[in-house]
């Protein structure tokens, strides 16, 4: 049995790449495809005027390739000014492996997405994601070394989400200081909506500063883990958007701030760990500067797991590393209050800081 195949004719009228909505004048589009091992995968190179595009990989299995399409589209774009807001000298880039990581992940697999890595010669280097680990990055490395994230012992930084749960907690506390008046989150009533390596990180440190945690997850069993190690609260309610929190952090994955939810909202801060957590940035970021909820751009509080692996490529140490993330907190207060003075959403005064960034090295590289 053979799939009838789209007509050039609609298959036009689809724009399938340049006419997604998330397409940002991206660089390149990789699509990975082998029969033997099963590999289904995109790569998505958005701009490396900085730097190599430096990101991810993310295992998920998606209803379609359409949807993989927009989130390697959405990611990598994400990626772009994520370095360039935390002052990396790199680019965005994200892949994705269409298909389910606990049953169809294997280091075969892993070897052949590496192969297709290393045919881009640098321009993309890869790190774990959703779905990914430390060993598997290992395996990666085994056939290319434009990867990061590396086991310690065979040199590399380590799994970054501790890192990157870091950086969240202290934009969580920039965020707080800007909204309360004091950045301690003693009491204050966090949802941590995710918990996976980064979530269960976060709530770790929130737990360790008083906070009154709430957890929710689509797995039970985790749920059950979290909340006997750290004696935290499980959601039981149908509608998490409506509680009433201090600060609601989305830590799984993106687009939980849209049309649905956004109107039922009712914390004060927002500041997770997930990548684009609006569904439409403009749209929803104006919608929560209305409802006076502080938006922390999650591009900026997230940063924390790139710069654990930028170590790899530029030789610094942990000191080094735990200095930077540490800034994310002095850089998102400029930017709340950047935002405020400037009567604009603070998701856009990031993204035209990180802009500008991109824009002044271009006109530099063209001297």
């Amino acid at each position: 049995m053979t799939s009838e195949l789209i007509s050039s004719k609609e298959l036009a009228k689809a724009d399938p790449v340049f006419g997604q909505v998330s397409f940002d004048d991206h660089e390149q589009i990789v699509f990975c495809n082998d029969k033997d091992t099963g590999l289904k995968a995109i790569i998505g190179i958005h701009n490396t005027v900085l730097g190599p595009a430096l990101g991810g990989t993310r295992m998920w299995n998606y209803n379609n390739e359409w949807e993989a399409l927009n989130d390697v589209l959405r990611l990598s774009r994400g990626m772009t000014f994520k370095s360039a807001i935390t002052g990396l000298n790199l680019g965005g880039g994200k892949a994705v492996i269409i298909g389910d990581a606990k049953t169809q992940k294997t280091p075969e697999l892993m070897r052949r997405f590496g192969e297709f890595v290393h045919s881009l010669s640098g321009k993309y280097i890869t790190a774990e994601d959703v779905g990914m680990t430390t060993e598997d990055m290992d395996t990666v490395r085994e056939v290319t070394p434009y990867v990061t994230g590396i086991s310690e012992s065979k040199g590399g930084a380590g799994n970054p989400s501790p890192i990157t749960a870091y950086g969240v907690f202290m934009g969580m506390k920039a965020a707080a200081k800007f909204k309360f008046g004091s950045d301690v989150l003693e009491d204050k009533s966090v949802y941590v909506q995710g918990i996976g390596h980064v979530g269960e990180a976060l709530v770790e440190h929130l737990v360790n500063e008083g906070a009154k945690v709430t957890i929710a997850d689509i797995n039970q069993e985790r749920l059950e883990e979290i909340r006997s190690k750290y004696d935290v609260t499980i959601y039981g309610g149908q509608d998490i958007y409506s509680e009433p929190m201090d600060i609601y952090a989305p830590c799984a994955l993106g687009a939980t701030i849209n049309d649905d939810t956004i109107e039922r909202l009712q914390a004060k801060i927002v500041a997770g760990a997930a990548n684009n957590q609006l569904a439409e940035e403009n749209k929803h970021g104006r919608v929560l500067q209305e409802k006076g909820i502080v938006y922390a751009p999650d591009f900026l509080i997230n940063a924390g797991g790139i710069i654990n692996v930028y170590a790899e490529l530029e030789n610094y140490d942990r000191q080094e590393i735990m200095r930077k993330t540490e800034n994310i907190y002095n850089t998102t207060l400029e930017i709340l209050d950047h935002a405020k003075i400037n009567n604009i959403t603070t998701h856009t005064a990031a993204l035209n800081i990180a802009r500008e960034r991109i824009a002044t090295r271009k006109r530099e590289n063209s001297k």
